[in-house]
């Protein structure tokens, strides 16, 4: 196993195949390729060539940032590659958030980033969501 770390997000194929790898909604091609060049960090974990971890933040650069698409390959879980995911994603966060700067993330496993310093915001704050249906 030759693991390296790359601060990039992977290519829009990868992204959308590591989401469904490792249980999260899919995505569709089309959105990927809007959305990664759009991030404002990116890490990548890689076997070789191969992706089997990653992570992003989005948001405005100041006063929002939301970590998302934290994904480990099932065949890489329980090996560290998603608490070394977020340990990069904490250090950009470090680098950039202001105070005052607002960071979140719909946490799948609230669990495992409370052990990183994560708190759950209820019951003084609800996380909500609305689904569209795509212009035909």
């Amino acid at each position: 196993m030759t693991i390296k770390y790359q601060e990039k997000v992977p290519s829009p194929r990868e992204f959308c195949e590591m989401r469904v790898k490792a249980g999260l909604s899919p995505k569709s091609l089309k959105a990927a390729m809007i959305a990664l060049p759009n991030s404002l960090y990116g890490v990548s974990i890689r076997d070789g060539e191969t992706l089997v971890a990653m992570g992003r933040v989005v948001g405005d650069g100041a006063c929002n940032f939301e970590v998302v698409d934290v994904a480990v390959d099932p065949r890489y879980q329980g090996r560290g590659l998603g608490r070394e995911v977020m340990e990069y994603i904490d250090n950009y966060l470090s680098s950039v958030a202001l105070e005052g700067s607002y960071v979140s993330m719909i946490a799948d496993e609230p669990v495992f980033y409370e052990k990183l310093g994560y708190r759950l915001v209820s019951p003084a704050s609800q996380g909500m969501t609305k689904k569209f249906k795509p212009n035909s």
